[in-house]
């Protein structure tokens, strides 16, 4: 069985396809990668060369693979950075034919549009497209804290709309709510990060440390995804799924943080730029281990009945 995987792709770094076809492959699952732009670099840089591949390319590709008569092997269809609206409804059409020949196909929708911090950093036209057109397709949508905000349109700050936000997204259609970073005003401890995960009849936190990332690292919400799915493909059990995905995410940002420091210290840098040219990346490689057998367990607390 595949996932098709329809995003971004960054030729150095981690970003889109290239923060989540190796996760898929490394937890055993065969992807089909479409890449939605080619871009040097991811755009967290400030600068980079490259360009958005369009959607006519991402419709040609999933007509030669349903010309091989393969897409009833397809158990996933994943898709995260646009590019342009364009795009989204090449998306759209790919789920469909995907459902026409493995009608239990899951649709994981990651809803790239922005972040704290950084603000929306798509087109104008992202939004809509996701709100109205493919989180109703999604068996499964995973929005970072911003995003989940403006796709719902609530302060999610106190926990009780964070609640009542995820319960927008699942009357839009989606079974499964995964919120891949959440901070409320309730947390006593500062330098702790949750994630949310729903499935109508349940709802869960795990909540981590959070690490020193300065304004983050590129690549984690679609490292997230990939392996939430992946996760929840093998064991279909919500709880599970999150604790699985949610020491993994840690374990990797733990090695890449670490590994960092060690490479700046020994070249005597800071280790954690705020601006230039060198955001901290993503260390997937050097952490690959930590995909398959996390150091750190972290157990998820059920908050509703």
């Amino acid at each position: 069985m595949a996932v098709l995987s329809i995003q971004s792709h960054v030729v150095f770094g981690y970003a889109g396809n290239t923060a989540a076809v190796f996760p898929l492959q490394r937890l055993g699952r065969e992807v089909w990668a479409i890449n939605t732009v080619e871009f040097s670099n991811h755009t967290g840089y400030g600068s980079w060369r490259g360009r958005v591949l369009g959607a006519d390319l991402a419709t040609e590709l999933v007509t030669g693979i349903e010309e091989r008569g393969v897409l009833g092997r397809c158990e996933a269809v994943l898709s995260g950075y646009l590019g342009d609206a364009a795009v989204g409804r090449a998306i759209i059409d790919a789920i469909q034919r995907v459902r026409r020949e493995s009608p239990n196909a899951l649709y994981c929708c990651d809803p790239v549009m922005g972040d704290v911090g950084r603000g929306f950093y798509v087109k104008p036209d992202i939004p809509d497209i996701f709100k109205n057109e493919l989180i109703p397709l999604a068996d499964i949508v995973c929005p970072n804290q911003f995003e989940l905000e403006a796709l719902t349109g609530l302060d999610t700050a106190a926990p009780e709309n964070a609640v009542r936000a995820i319960n927008v997204l699942h009357e839009k259609g989606p079974g499964i709510v995964l919120v891949t970073s959440y901070k409320d005003n309730t947390m006593a401890d500062g330098a702790q990060i949750s994630m949310l995960a729903s499935d109508k009849t349940g709802l869960y936190r795990i909540t981590t440390p959070e690490l020193p990332l300065g304004t983050g690292v590129a690549g984690t919400g679609d490292l997230t995804a990939s392996v939430f799915l992946s996760r929840y493909l093998e064991t279909k059990d919500l709880k599970k799924t999150l604790e699985l995905c949610a020491a993994s995410v840690y374990g990797i940002l733990e090695t890449s943080f670490q590994k960092q420091e060690s490479a700046c210290a020994n070249t005597r840098v800071n280790a954690l730029p705020q601006g230039g040219d060198s955001p901290l990346e993503l260390f997937l490689i050097q952490a690959q281990e930590e995909l398959s057998s996390p150091s750190r367990f972290f157990e998820a607390e059920k908050l509703n009945p």
